[in-house]
């Protein structure tokens, strides 16, 4: 394999240097790639991405932040919550849905281009998660004081429009999913169970235990494998169930405060409020294991996945420390929220140890076209981390550096080098 080299360590100076390949080998994963710094005030909760605009709903307790995925800017706030804990979205009438747990609980209903309040509609008292079930086109609603399912049409009027007749579930409501062909699973947090809701009868048809798991919160669903991916807090374990008859197919470990799960192809993943985000992993017989544990955030409990772009975006903050002895939620620092950006290492990313024939102080990044040529080029190392996270590492020990390809999408506009 022939190598094109580019080293810039001054300005307006190139040096040339050849390079001994060592190892080279297959690099994969998920990492933090970067931190959105969002500030403002309000507490957090679910976070819901748009994938086709790349925009991210966040509720931010009496308002909603509206953020642009890729430049990290707001671009939008919707006022008028007491208590804002989801959003849905129904991009083919152009209308978003932010549940409002506060008071008698409510829907507000807005223009997604404008973000402008269209009305709000009465709900239920601690009115929670929320989804658009195309299958049925129902905006599906979990009451947690209320132990109701609330339902309504998405062309709902939104001032004077009224909700469905509630459905009870005989347990308090987490999150949900529906599979797009008449029934919906609601997570029963303190039954530790699963209520099975056929929305054309409008009952619970059934309720499944979640155990080995208990204290179910987070859900998704992966209509492919027919599964439901729960993410349960007592005891903290991933739970795969069927949803053809409510077997429990596997258990895996998580960390602990889980609040939100989801799906990507064959993998899976599970946010906790200790600061992991748990991958599970799908193998083509049906079988379930823990891939990896990603570091993300202290308090980065909950997510939203771009399907588009691979992205998962947890929402955080950065908190004071707790006394010794203190119990309960820390507190956040003011001003220090932000969305953490978890990526895949770059498609078909190779990690390659070369040893360069002088030293470097560096870092550098590398980037393997189809020619089997490499580029390298040295950046600012806090640019480098701040972007697109650990990319190369000089190791002083053995004079290496260890370097990882495919992060062209990472803003440093690199160009690719011809074979030589």
């Amino acid at each position: 394999m022939r190598f094109a080299k580019h080293f810039s360590t001054l300005p307006g100076i190139l040096l040339y240097a050849s390079l001994a390949l060592v190892s080279a080998q297959a690099q994969s994963g998920w990492h933090v790639e970067r931190t959105i710094q969002v500030g403002g005030i309000g507490a957090m909760d679910y976070l819901t991405v748009d994938s086709a605009t790349h925009l991210l709903y966040v509720p931010r307790s009496t308002h909603t932040l509206v953020i642009d995925a890729i430049s990290g800017k707001t671009v939008g706030d919707i006022s008028g919550q007491k208590v804002a804990h989801g959003v849905a979205i129904v991009p083919k009438l152009n209308r978003g849905f932010i549940t409002d747990g506060g008071g008698e609980g409510s829907v507000t209903v807005f223009d997604l281009k404008s973000n402008e309040v269209l009305g709000v509609i009465k709900a239920l008292p601690d009115a929670d998660g929320i989804i658009y079930d195309a299958g049925t086109d129902r905006i599906l609603v979990s009451a947690g004081d209320s132990n109701a399912l609330i339902t309504f049409k998405p062309d709902i009027d939104p001032r004077s429009g009224k909700i469905e007749t509630p459905i009870q579930l005989g347990g308090a409501p987490e999150f949900l999913a529906a599979d797009g062909a008449g029934k919906v699973f609601v997570n029963l947090e303190d039954r530790s169970a699963v209520a099975v809701v056929d929305l054309k009868t409008r009952e619970v048809i059934a309720r499944w235990p979640v155990s080995p798991g208990g204290s179910p919160v987070g859900m998704a669903i992966d209509t492919q494998s027919h599964t439901l991916l729960i993410g349960c807090r007592k005891p903290q374990k991933m739970i795969v169930m069927s949803t053809e008859n409510g077997k429990v197919l596997s258990s895996l470990p998580i960390g602990t405060g889980v609040d939100a799960t989801s799906v990507a192809g064959s993998e899976a993943f599970a946010s906790c409020g200790d600061g992991t985000l748990t991958v599970i992993s799908r193998s083509s017989d049906g079988k379930y294991a823990a891939l990896q544990t990603v570091k993300t955030g202290l308090g980065a409990k909950t997510m939203g996945l771009d399907t588009a772009t691979q992205k998962i975006f947890l929402p955080t903050a950065d908190f004071e420390d707790q006394q010794p002895g203190a119990s309960g939620r820390p507190k956040a620092k003011p001003g220090s929220f932000k969305i953490l950006v978890v990526s895949r290492w770059g498609d078909g990313a190779t990690k390659l140890r070369v040893r360069p024939s002088f030293p470097i102080n560096a870092w550098w990044n590398c980037v393997r076209s189809s020619s089997d040529a490499v580029l390298l080029s040295d950046v600012d190392e806090s640019r480098s981390n701040e972007r697109s996270g650990a990319i190369a590492t000089h190791h002083a020990a053995t004079g290496s550096v260890e370097l990882v390809q495919g992060f062209y999408h990472s803003g440093f506009g690199l160009q690719r080098k011809p074979k030589v």
